[in-house]
Order: structure tokens, then C-alpha cells, then sequence
């Protein structure tokens, strides 16, 4: 090999591990927010968990109802098949992830029913649920509004809520938004970024 040639080399190979130096020491964009925190609810076996439960996992939570008729169910696809993603690319980073979802509807989502939604996505995917007051402490904990709309003649109702995935980290910290609008791809490659 030329001196240019190995010249040409060395500078790719340096230029490489210091976008690798960056991007590992990069500030997650959630850094520092005022989310996330102290829960006390029940999951889909009907178990009494808090957010100390899940101390060490990286927690990927989404708020959202059983009962919705098309958003939650495509949002929570899209997390399920993401973290699958992950998964198999890198097994040991994807076992860190704690994928969760939490009902905004506590009234009609009960551990049952939470159970046999959150087995459609993942095999490891938690449903978590409680009284009211306790969705609503949670909620507010995790920067997300919601309202019960008013009840049709049949006694249905839609629920209004924030629309937003957030990976949190071992320690319980924010780090960034996970773009389940993005489909699998999305979620996988936000995962592949910030799981370490």
C-alpha cells in the first residue's frame, strides 16, 4: 500500500472513531426535563408494582387505553415490533429495555383486559393500571394530559391523551422521545441510539 493510500486510510478510520466518541458521548435530548418519577399501580397479573419495580431497565412507556380505536393499537405495534427489532440485532442491549404501557382509561382497563392487549405486541410488554387518582398522579408525573370525553347513549367514550413514547433510563431519568410514528425502523434505530 502507497503512502497516500494509507494516509487516505488512517484519516477515514480517525474521522470514523470520532464520530463513534461523539455520538457515545452525546446529551440525550430529554436531559435535565421535569418528567418522569414515582408511580404506585397494579400490572396486567393484577400485582401491585411501582416505578422502583423496574430500577436497571431502560423503560420504554407509553400512555394509552385499550379501547382506542386506532391510534394506541397502531402506536403500540409499532413499540412492540421495534424493540423485536432491536431485539434480534443486538440481544443483550435489547433485554435491557422494559417496554410499558399505561392506561389513561383505569375505568374500563382492568389487569384482564390490560393483559390481553399488551400480549398483541410484546412478549414482554407490561400493561399498568389503578384507581383514577392514581393514573391521574402518574399522568402528571410523566408530562401527560388526558380527558375523558363525554359517554354516547351506549355509555362509550373516546379518550383524549398526549400521543408521545418516552425511553427512560436505569437511574429513571428522561432521555428521548421514541418516534413510534416512524413504524418499527424508527423505534429500533432511537433504541440502537441511546440503550447502552
Amino acid at each position: 500500500m502507497n503512502k497516500i493510500a494509507t494516509t487516505f486510510l488512517l484519516s477515514v478510520l480517525f474521522i470514523l472513531s470520532a464520530c463513534q466518541m461523539m455520538q457515545k458521548d452525546e446529551t440525550p435530548p430529554l436531559a435535565g426535563a421535569k418528567m418522569g418519577g414515582a408511580f404506585s399501580l397494579v400490572d396486567q397479573d393484577g400485582r401491585p408494582v411501582t416505578d422502583q419495580s423496574y430500577t436497571g431497565k431502560y423503560r420504554l412507556i407509553y400512555f394509552g387505553y385499550t379501547y382506542c380505536p386506532d391510534v394506541c393499537p397502531v402506536d403500540t405495534a409499532a413499540l412492540g415490533k421495534g424493540l423485536s427489532q432491536f431485539e434480534k440485532s443486538d440481544p443483550a442491549r435489547g433485554a435491557k429495555v422494559q417496554p410499558i404501557f399505561i392506561t389513561v382509561d383505569p375505568v374500563r382497563d382492568t389487569p384482564p383486559i390490560l393483559k390481553s392487549f399488551v400480549a398483541n405486541f410484546h412478549p414482554r410488554m407490561v400493561g399498568l393500571t389503578g384507581t383514577e387518582v392514581q393514573i391521574a398522579a402518574a399522568a402528571q408525573s410523566y408530562a401527560v394530559v388526558f380527558e375523558r370525553g363525554k359517554p354516547n347513549d351506549q355509555g362509550a367514550y373516546l379518550v383524549d391523551h398526549s400521543r408521545t413514547s418516552v425511553l427512560y433510563g436505569p437511574d429513571g431519568q428522561p432521555i428521548a422521545l421514541v418516534p413510534q410514528d416512524e413504524g418499527p425502523d424508527g423505534v429500533a434505530a432511537e433504541l440502537a441510539r441511546w440503550v447502552k
